[in-house]
């Protein structure tokens, strides 16, 4: 299921140019509504579910269902996050359950912002030009990488 904005904790990030759920979605999906002040999803069909709305919203006002695989139906899944980690609880649709907690860490020592997706790879326009992977040859244990054949060879 998309992710869905519950307008009376939302608080349009106190009107700045551009909410939080708006500057982290990957697929531009989430809309500030100028005259309510609330943010919403314009599009539900086209969400990806990647969480990433639900897991930066300061007011904890968009929800997601959870995935089937890790939360029962009927129950609810709400990320707290840190600098640090991201403590994700699991209510259950009975009551009487105690809810679940799980944290995980977030990138460890790497400033918000400074994440080098490449690391130690190159990233060089001929490199993104050419046909090999990122991790070839060394992920392939082969010097060469790829070798294009001209004819197939026989054994």
């Amino acid at each position: 299921m998309p992710s869905f904005v519950i307008a009376s904790k939302c608080d349009g990030c106190k009107a700045l140019d551009k909410t939080a759920c708006q500057y982290i979605c990957p697929n531009d999906l989430m809309t500030l509504n100028s005259q309510l002040m609330k943010a919403y999803n314009r599009d539900p069909s086209m969400c990806w579910e990647c969480y990433s709305c639900v897991k930066i919203c300061p007011t904890q006002a968009i929800e997601v269902r959870g995935y089937a695989d890790f939360v029962p139906l009927g129950a609810s899944v709400t990320p707290m996050r840190s600098s640090e980690d991201i403590l994700w609880t699991v209510q259950f649709r009975n009551k009487e359950i105690k809810p679940k907690r799980f944290k995980f860490p977030t990138r460890r020592g790497v400033a918000e912002g400074k994440a080098q997706p490449f690391d130690h790879f190159p990233t060089g326009d001929a490199d993104l030009k050419s046909p090999t992977l990122m991790s070839e040859p060394a992920g392939l244990n082969n010097e060469v990488g790829p070798v294009k054949f001209d004819k197939i060879p026989t054994l």
